[in-house]
């Protein structure tokens, strides 16, 4: 559907951010998911397309080694994305199911199925389906296999996090899906400047899951309502185009922004000040044992 352009020298544009505010595209990254995993939904087509005159078992052979691909295709999607979501935290756990791995392999099974048709036997099979497999595991890698910066962490606390993580995850989602009714870019774009903001305080709650408490209200109870005013204000914006109803819930957005920019900075002084008391903890303790420091 057609939309309406709107900018800040539009005729009834906004203003654009007043310098050193969070510009709406701040911490943008580029989707995992690019040209090359989806050229791999190309050629289980194919093999479904000219296993249609084989006969019963060609038929069957290559329908077979189209599902292996079009599975593998669509559990490199996946695994790319979780990939990328493990990169972008400095405290993660590995992936549950490597799904690149198995990826590779699915490919391997669907290349060795497809050169059976063409020549049955053992050895081509083989050839053919080892060659996928190494090709697919060099261009795309292995999925990672060990927990990024978890030493140390207690893990109930970390589940804890986890399961905070993936509800305002699912919020943050809910938003976005809402506010694309509306039909209105300015709008989008700043909901994905306080969806920035979020996922700024996730990770700082990630780092050290002790912020989960002090954050919790922030990413439960205030995120859910946030969704809510997003969903009720896209329904009232898609029937009428209300500018009070978009002035209110932009404002709204401001001041969620302001209230969560603060409270990560509380979390970030916080974890400053156990750092000092550790560290005079730690002075104190080398000038019992007779180690003398030098505090200038």
């Amino acid at each position: 559907m057609a939309q309406r352009y709107g900018g800040k020298y539009s005729p009834d544009g906004e203003s654009g951010p007043e310098p050193g505010d969070r510009p709406a595209y701040a911490g943008a990254t580029v989707t995992p998911v690019g040209a090359r995993s989806n050229l791999l939904f190309i050629p289980p087509i194919v093999l479904a397309a000219l296993s249609l005159n084989d006969g019963a078992v060609g038929l069957a052979a290559g329908l077979g080694g189209a599902g292996a691909l079009l599975l593998g295709a669509w559990l490199l999607r996946d695994g790319l994305k979780a990939q990328a979501a493990y990169d972008a935290r400095k405290v993660a756990r590995r992936p549950g199911i490597p799904r690149k791995l198995f990826a590779a392999v699915l490919t391997g099974i669907g290349a060795a199925i497809a050169a059976w048709r063409s020549e049955p036997g053992l050895v081509a099979p083989l050839i053919f389906g080892g060659a996928a497999t190494a090709l697919h595991l060099g261009a795309f890698g292995l999925d990672p296999m060990k927990d990024k910066g978890m030493e140390g962490i207690d893990t109930f606390q970390q589940d804890r996090v986890a399961r905070v993580v993936d509800e305002a995850e699912k919020h943050l989602a809910d938003m976005t899906d809402a506010v694309k009714r509306a039909g209105d870019r300015q709008v989008e774009a700043r909901v994905e400047r306080f969806a920035g903001k979020v996922r700024e305080m996730i990770r700082t709650v990630e780092e050290d899951p002790r912020d989960l408490t002090a954050a919790k209200k922030f990413l439960g109870v205030y995120l859910m309502g946030a969704r809510d005013a997003a969903v009720k204000f896209s329904d009232v914006y898609a029937r009428k185009r209300d500018r009070d109803a978009r002035s209110d819930f932009m404002m709204l957005l401001t001041d969620l922004e302001e209230s969560f920019d603060k409270k990560i900075d509380r979390l970030l002084l916080d974890n400053n000040a156990d750092l000092t008391v550790e560290i005079e903890v730690l002075r104190e303790r080398l000038q019992r044992e007779g180690v003398r420091l030098d505090t200038r």
